[in-house]
């Protein structure tokens, strides 16, 4: 594998670099903490805030590893491994289910704090994929907007963040959110400059996005309800995902992008991108779904990339707990 090439400064037109979501899109929607539990957590954040780089590390290796021996979810984790990575053997599975609570750790503590997230040489962790980065660059440049793809996986919110300044203006597409923990994450999120687009009217909000020159952000590895769903094979397993990106894609021909942010094993959030893409639709006549078809090409990317860094990436999630249809299932057979 060749070595990352480093982060370049945006080369993006600088109205793209400052662009900020349009103002309906600047909004937190969902159930906010009540009065005690804000309260509380207002001492939590700003002690996260407090705490150096090396500190929240070193705190979030041990929340992972608290977890993790706990048995918090494990069942779930090793369940998830045993089915997706049948070639490993039990201590390597262990191994990567351990490596996966203290990841999950560390997104929530570097997450959190409010203020510069990023270390000073954030820019200096590299890039993996330089053409496709190009490739995406150039798109906003042209003053349009592109359809990127990522996962739980590293730290993806400060893949957002990282994006934003690297002059690609964003807006990501979420859940109504619950609580203390994830209000401050989208707190967070409007802070850095990005865009939230809730599923009510996501198609619609995506394509104006688009022609404003937002790029859209997606986690698209999340189960959903299986009429809200296309199921596309993910880790050897029908998985049901969101036809949302594949839809946009058809409806603004713009360009999809999976994005992945991947830790290089220096302490603190030094995370350097993977890009691969553009990521093509199926050809007219090429296949009888398309839509599903190029959501199983995009949900291949992924499954490449947690497979070279499998510690990475949620398996807390029960991402295979949706089972298609026996019509779906047969047609897979």
């Amino acid at each position: 594998m060749s070595s990352p090439a480093p982060i370049s400064e945006p080369s993006v037109p600088q109205a793209n670099a400052t662009k900020k979501p349009s103002e309906h899109l600047r909004r937190i929607v969902g159930t906010p903490p009540g009065p005690v539990v804000k309260f509380v957590t207002r001492f939590v954040f700003a002690f996260l805030t407090w705490l150096s780089p090396a500190s929240r590390d070193a705190l979030a290796r041990f929340v992972g590893n608290l977890a993790y021996t706990l048995r918090i979810r494990r069942r779930v984790v090793m369940d998830n491994l045993a089915h997706a990575l049948p070639e490993k053997t039990d201590a390597e599975r262990r191994d990567i289910a351990r490596g996966a609570y203290i990841n999950m750790s560390r997104v929530v503590i570097e997450s959190l704090p409010s203020g510069d997230r990023l270390p000073p040489d954030w820019a200096e962790q590299g890039i993996e994929g330089t053409e496709a980065w190009e490739a995406l660059k150039a798109r906003v440049a042209s003053g349009k907007g592109a359809l990127l793809v990522t996962a739980h996986f590293g730290n993806w919110e400060l893949l957002g963040d990282t994006m934003v300044r690297l002059g690609v203006p964003l807006s990501a597409l979420v859940r109504p959110l619950k609580g203390a923990l994830n209000t401050r994450i989208a707190e967070n999120r409007l802070h850095m400059g990005a865009g939230l687009i809730y599923p009510r009217g996501a198609i619609q909000e995506i394509t104006e996005s688009v022609e404003r020159g937002e790029s859209c952000f997606v986690l698209l590895d999340q189960a959903l309800p299986a009429k809200a769903a296309v199921f596309v094979p993910f880790f050897g397993r029908l998985a049901s995902t969101t036809p949302a990106l594949a839809v946009a894609a058809q409806r603004t021909g713009a360009p999809v992008f999976v994005v992945m942010s991947v830790r290089n094993g220096k302490p603190g959030a030094r995370l350097r991108m993977e890009v691969e893409g553009p990521i093509l639709p199926p050809a007219p006549g090429e296949c009888e779904d398309p839509i599903t078809e190029h959501t199983a090409r995009v949900t291949a990317a992924l499954e490449r990339c947690i497979r070279k860094y499998p510690h990475q990436w949620m398996w807390l999630h029960r991402r295979w707990k949706v089972q298609p249809p026996t019509s779906a299932t047969d047609a897979k057979s």
